[in-house]
This record gives structure tokens, sequence and C-alpha cells, in this order.
């Protein structure tokens, strides 16, 4: 069996053969440049607004019935060409010694769901007695998503004392948090009663990865503001002001992510190819154009000022990605610095200004630059917004009847980059992915200090590779006429492999599916799985509390449901400059 070449696998997803060839999976697939990736124009918050935009959608506030202390139920209806969905949100009176971000909390400022349809008073009374339980709750598959969120306190009491006193909010403020209230959970796809994925996938408004989630979000980010300036009002009616548009613009929704998140892209590898075969073939469509003009230079200079200048606000505790974004804005500086060297009538301009990037650039900066290279050429890219998407179930059968040299091939082929991993060392396997029994959820634990091995989970694609090309080595020598055996035959006699080479016949077809890295080494970083996944997502800002949470900003700088008819979302992407096209030192 031939391993197919990237370029024709981009090709049977996009309909064009791209002339610059497609990164290899090799140098895209580590973990360290996973974990730099940025958000672009194929982010699903940005693919999202683009197809309300362009379908026409209405927002209406349907019901406020929030009192004075910022208590009760308010719901949010979207409703589009053929069908119309309803936030509904909960708003709680909370102690401050019952705010945790921790999944083990049982107690929030507000709680929501997505309801599909416009919501009856029956249901609203439903959903008072389940979901400000969360977990403890049910919800039924009305609902497509159930979350909760806290209230960024310092940030939400200054901009509500400031509104009060019938004064804007510094922005300077505001833009080193960027919201107001952070979610602590998104479930969906038939999570605690949620409907499955099976009941919206076919639904073209929700085409893509993660769309009913994202709806809920931007929603919520209507409600904080709401709340904020009701509250304000409130507690000084005469006085208080609503916030200046500019300003609401640049507050976003808050996430707070752990390890519940990390096992995901290794769950998904066809799901994983698909977003990331679309974004390299989106890279290598822009880098194949043969030619720019001086509008196309200059429109690119401005992108890299108001990167600049988002890097700029991006604050964060952690060393580690202080020290990754210091280095983001050194590469901003010297790119900025390289493009006033180039003429707009060289030949290929964004390829040699990738190639350029790709040897003077930190893999932070190289990954913001891919970003950039995008953002400016909707027309040629968008479309592959629709390839971002898998049919799982296609690959979940084995090939038993496939013969084993085949598989043998297969395997050394996909797994070549586990022969520089020793795994029979201790750090190469030191950790455990295992489910915890409280919650249910992900946890990374070290195998060699904790009783949990029995409990593992089979995300180490690598390790368990290697395995199974071992005990298929041992089939084959044992055997001399071992050519005619079959899968079948094989996994008859070695059951435990069974989910690797399912794997394995998956991933061969599918260039970007696989990690390219240990996934259980002492020195691997969950941060960077979460962040790859995020950047997907369209987070603009990542501020990492360990190596395993942290904390991003969502929709920061979008426009609001009442803004969206007038408003390019695309061109909110990045904080808007003072001076046009200006780097801020």
């Amino acid at each position: 069996m031939k391993k197919p070449d990237m370029t024709d696998t981009a090709a049977a997803h996009s309909g064009i053969i791209p002339i610059v060839p497609l990164r290899p999976a090799k140098q895209v697939m580590r973990l360290a440049r996973m974990g730099s990736f940025h958000q672009s124009r194929l982010s699903f918050m940005r693919v999202l607004l683009r197809r309300l935009k362009a379908e026409k959608w209405r927002f209406k506030r349907s019901r406020w019935d929030i009192d004075a202390d910022g208590v009760g139920v308010a719901t949010y209806e979207a409703i589009g060409p053929k069908r119309s969905y309803t936030l509904v949100a909960f708003a709680h009176d909370l102690p401050a010694e019952k705010r945790s971000d921790r999944v083990i909390a049982e107690a929030w400022d507000a709680t929501f769901t997505l309801h599909d349809g416009v919501i009856s008073n029956a249901n609203i009374e439903r959903l008072k007695r389940n979901v400000p339980l969360q977990e403890a709750g049910r919800i039924l598959d009305d609902e497509f998503v159930l979350s909760r969120a806290n209230r960024s306190i310092r940030l939400f009491d200054y901009v509500l004392n400031c509104l009060a006193a019938g004064t804007q909010p510094d922005l300077a403020k505001i833009e080193p948090v960027g919201y107001l209230m952070r979610t602590t959970a998104v479930y969906g796809s038939g999570k605690f009663g949620a409907a499955d994925r099976d009941t919206w996938a076919d639904r073209p408004e929700f085409s893509g990865s993660f769309q009913p989630e994202l709806l809920a979000v931007w929603l919520l980010r209507s409600f904080t503001i709401d709340l904020v300036e009701h509250m304000a009002a409130v507690n000084s009616p005469h006085n208080a002001v609503k916030l200046d548009s500019h300003i609401r613009r640049r507050i976003g929704v808050g996430n707070s992510t752990g390890l519940g998140m990390a096992p995901f892209l290794v769950n998904h590898p066809s799901l994983i190819h698909s977003w990331i075969n679309a974004r390299e073939t989106a890279l290598a469509r822009v880098r194949a154009l043969k030619k720019t003009d001086t509008t196309g230079l200059s429109r690119f200079v401005e992108l890299i000022a108001k990167a600049n200048k988002n890097a700029k606000k991006w604050t964060t505790d952690s060393l580690d990605q202080r020290a990754k974004i210091q280095k983001l804005r050194d590469d901003i500086v010297q790119l900025n610095a390289f493009l006033h060297t180039l003429n707009s009538d060289i030949v290929k301009p964004w390829d040699t200004i990738y190639r350029w990037g790709e040897t003077n650039l930190s893999l932070e900066g190289q990954e913001q630059l891919v970003s950039l290279l995008l953002e400016d050429h909707g027309p040629l890219i968008d479309n592959l917004a629709t390839t971002m998407k898998a049919d799982e179930e296609a690959h979940f059968r084995i090939d038993g009847s496939m013969h084993l040299f085949q598989l043998h091939k297969i395997m050394n082929n996909v797994y070549d980059w586990t022969h520089d991993i020793d795994y029979e060392k201790n750090d190469a396997q030191a950790r455990v992915w295992y489910v915890s029994e409280e919650k249910l959820e992900p946890r990374l634990g070290e195998r060699f200090e904790e009783p949990i091995e029995p409990y593992e989970q089979p995300l180490a694609p690598g390790r368990d590779a290697v395995l199974a090309i071992k005990a298929l080595d041992q089939w084959m020598n044992a055997k001399t006429n071992s050519e005619n055996d079959t899968v079948a035959m094989f996994l008859l006699g070695h059951p435990e492999h069974r989910h690797i080479v399912r794997r394995a016949q998956t991933v061969f077809v599918l260039p970007y599916a696989e990690i390219q890295d240990n996934t259980i080494s002492a020195t691997m970083q969950p941060i960077d799985l979460l962040r790859c996944k995020l950047s997907f997502f369209g987070a603009s800002k990542f501020d990492p509390r360990s190596d395993r949470w942290l904390r991003i900003t969502m929709y920061q700088g979008a426009p609001f449901p009442d803004e969206l008819t007038a408003m390019d979302p695309d061109a909110l992407a990045y904080p808007p400059l003072i001076s046009n096209g200006q780097l801020e030192h």
C-alpha cells in the first residue's frame, strides 16, 4: 500500500493542488509547535460569526427577569433562516468563599444552557431546577450545551463602579484580562443528558466543529454585558451609563480549561487531521500566489502592527509563557523590519515571507506568521472551513483481511518517529493518563510514584505502536510462511493490540492525524495539547496557570449581535490600531 502524498490528500479536500507543497507532518505535528499555534480565520469562532452574518441571523433578548441583586433568569434568541436557538442564563448570588474555577466546584455566578428552538415557560421552569446544579442536574435532548461561569471579580466590580458613576472604564485595565466572566466548562454532545452530536451534526448552521458550544459562549458574552449594565443602573439610576461600543467590544468571555480537554487531540485523530490539513492547505494556497501589490503588502504591515498590539496586551504569570511572548514580540519587530526591505513586485511574495520566517523566527513567531498570512485571503481559503469535520465511524472498523506484512510496513512507516525514543527508560514512560473516579475527568499521574497503572487510558500511541511492532516481529519471525497471515489472525492471538492496529490503519491515510511526540514522557507539557485545540476554537490570549491548566479569552474584539449586520467580524480579530499600520513601542 502506497502512503499518500500530502499534496494529494490536500487536493482531495480542497479541489485544487497547491503549487507549494504542504508542510510535512514531521514538522507540524510536534507538541512544541502545536503549542505555539494562534487563532486564524479558519478558527471555529470566526467561521461561526461569518456564517451568522452571511445568513442574516437575527438576535433578541426575549426575557430579562434579573432583580436588583443581579439574580434571576434571562433568555437570548438566535433566529436563523430555518431554526432558532435560545440561550437560557441563570444569574446567582454566589458567596466569595464558594467561587472556584476547579471542576469540583458546586456553585457558580451564572449557569447556562442552549435550547433547541424558542423556549416555553414550562421548559424554563424545568431548566431552573437543573441547570444551576450542572453535573448534579440533568438536561434533555432539547438542549445542546450546558455551561457555567464565574465573574472576574476585580474587573467586573471595576466596570460596574465606573458605569454606576457615569464614567467609562479604562481600556488599559480591561485589555490584560479581557473578560468580565469566564466559563469553567462548556459541555455538549450528550453530556448530562444534552443532545447527542448526531442530533444536530447535519444542520447546516452547525457545520464544522463545536458550533453549538461557541454560539452559546457568544450569546453568553451579551449576557455578561447586560448584567453589569443592569447592576450599575440599579445602583445609580440617575448617573449610570452604558458601555461605549468600542470598549464593550474589547470585552470577551474568559475560559478556564484543564486536563479534561487534553486527551481530545489523541482520541480524535481523523478530526484533528481535518483541522490541521485545512490550515496547512490554506497556507500552501497563500504561499503559491505569484504576486501581490503595494496595497497587499501595506495591509500585511498593518496586520503585523495589530498582532504586535495583541502581543503587548497579552499578560501572564507563567514564566514559560512570558518567555514565549517576549520572543513573539521580538519576532514581530524583526518581521516588520524585513517587510520594509521587500518590493511588491517580487515573485511569490508570501512564500518569500514565510520562508524567511521559518529561518529567522521562533516557533511562536512562525505560527503567528502562518495565521497572519491567512488573514487577508478569505476568498482563497474560507471554503476550507467546510472540510474541518470528519466521519470518525468510517475508520472504526479494523481491516482484518490485511496481510501482516502490509500492517508491519504501515506501522513502521507511520510510527518511524518513535525510533528516537527508548521506551525502556523510566523518563520515556513516566506519566499515566487515567480517569478520576470522583469527576470522571481525565487526569495525569506519575507512573512510578502512584499505583495508577492498572487504570491507564490508551493515550500513548507511540509506546503502544512500539509494543505492537515488537509483537509483529516475533510473530513473523516465528513462522516460515507468515506472509499470508492476516491482521485478524494476529489480533486473535494478541487482542491487546487491537486499538493501535485500528489507529494505524486510520492514521496511515491521514498525515496530520498523529501527534509525533511522546505523550507520556516526563518532559511532556500538557499545556501544548490544550493550546493547540484552543487556537482552533479561536482563543486570542493564553494564560497558563501551570503546565496542566490555563485561562484564555474568547471573542475579544468580536462584534455583538446588534453589530453583526454592520461589521465584518474578521476585521475585528485583532485589536484596532491607534495610528494606522504603525508598530507601538
